[in-house]
């Protein structure tokens, strides 16, 4: 698609029936990222979210999506070393990831992983699991010239993909054009070769928005006035009504009664 010069859709999903609705609705990429943590968990930060977490999510997601492309997050410090990131890669291959995806410039992360037989995806820019604070990067001379340093260092160690999250659009522009490996920008603008955004914040699940994102629906607000309307109707002997119960045969019924 890269070289085609076409767009790659890529969304998160956490979860099946998410997972299924992304695929038919024709998304080319799932990503099971650690914003599980903060987005369904109810985790403060993604660095609580562990490998066992990860595990299962990704393991829902492919079955509910059986025939995706996969690409799964590693949580943090379960990757502080090529022996251990190869021990998480194979423990998220098994639970259905088809790429494994890490943060920082770690070229020879890389190398191990596709020595093994992995396909890695590399992200640059905001690393939530290791700045304490999430603001925009390389936005100096000299923070740029290091990020597009290190993406070409990545790909030059085999990376199959590399995702872009808080970078100037100039910088992401010139780190697209310098690696082969397709770009998925997340508030890098639209010169990469993909996008990819949180299905909470592109359906309004949460109550925070980002100058980066834009959102679709508002699944939060249908959510909770579908439930205050349910829980009306249940204290006022709206619901259930007649059509929603089952009797039991009439011979049945005199037998009970009769008991």
């Amino acid at each position: 698609m890269k070289r085609r010069g076409e767009k790659i859709a890529v969304l998160t999903a956490y979860d099946a029936p998410t997972a299924k609705a992304e695929v038919e609705a024709g998304i080319d990429i799932v990503l099971v990222g650690d914003s599980v943590g903060t987005n369904m968990l109810g985790y403060a930060h993604e660095r609580e979210v562990t490998l066992e977490d990860m595990v299962h999510h990704i393991g829902a997601v492919r079955r509910g999506a059986p025939r995706a492309y996969i690409i799964g997050d590693f949580p943090y410090a379960s990757y502080e070393t090529p022996q251990q990131a190869l021990a998480s890669a194979e423990r998220l291959r098994r639970a259905g990831a088809d790429c494994v995806k890490f943060e920082g410039a770690r070229p020879e992360l890389v190398r191990a992983l596709v020595g093994a037989g992995f396909e890695a995806c590399g992200h640059l820019g905001l690393e939530s699991q290791h700045q304490a604070v999430k603001r925009r990067q390389g936005k100096s001379n000299e923070a740029a010239r290091q990020l597009l340093a290190d993406a070409e260092a990545l790909d030059a160690a085999g990376q199959s993909f590399l995702v872009l999250e808080l970078v100037p659009e100039e910088l992401a522009a010139r780190i697209t054009a310098s690696v082969r490996a397709p770009t998925i920008g997340i508030g890098a603008g639209g010169a990469t070769d993909g996008q990819v955004l949180v299905v909470a914040d592109l359906v309004g699940l949460g109550e925070r928005d980002f100058k980066h994102n834009r959102r679709y629906a508002e699944i939060g607000k249908s959510l909770r006035s579908a439930v205050a309307a349910y829980v009306q109707d249940v204290r006022e002997r709206r619901f259930p009504g007649p059509e929603h119960a089952f009797h039991m045969a009439p011979e049945e019924r005199a037998a009970f009664e009769k008991g």
